[in-house]
């Protein structure tokens, strides 16, 4: 976790959203890209980020190593085509849910990427 990585309390974020959150400025270090670069990939669709405590901050286990998860930008534009907003996006990768190995947002991360993108191609329907 780098030094400026975001706490919030169950009290300032959705209940089962992640503990841990990235500002856009460290983002855009991990990912070794520049600021504007991290907006335009908010702006695609290819990263989520939600406003917590008054900033843009992304959920840290959303950026693994030095990358935006493999399927994310897929699961996000599945869910904004079927009406989420980043917030219930959130809150849809987030609710606890064993069979995706605790989340939805964990499951992109391994084997179940599959059956996360599955999963969320039909909640359009």
């Amino acid at each position: 976790m780098s030094d400026s990585a975001v706490t919030v309390g169950a009290a300032a974020g959705p209940p089962t959203g992640p503990a841990t959150w990235l500002p856009l400025p460290d983002v855009a270090e991990r990912l070794d890209i520049s600021i504007s670069k991290v907006h335009q990939m908010i702006r695609d669709g290819a990263l989520l980020a939600v406003r917590r405590d008054g900033i843009r901050v992304v959920p840290e286990d959303l950026v693994a190593n030095s990358t935006v998860l493999k399927h994310l930008p897929g699961v996000l534009t599945l869910l904004h085509d079927a009406g989420y907003n980043d917030e219930e996006a959130l809150r849809w990768l987030y609710q606890p849910d064993e069979g995706l190995d605790g989340n939805a947002a964990r499951g992109l991360g391994g084997p179940r990427a599959r059956e996360v993108k599955r999963r969320a191609q039909a909640v359009g329907f």
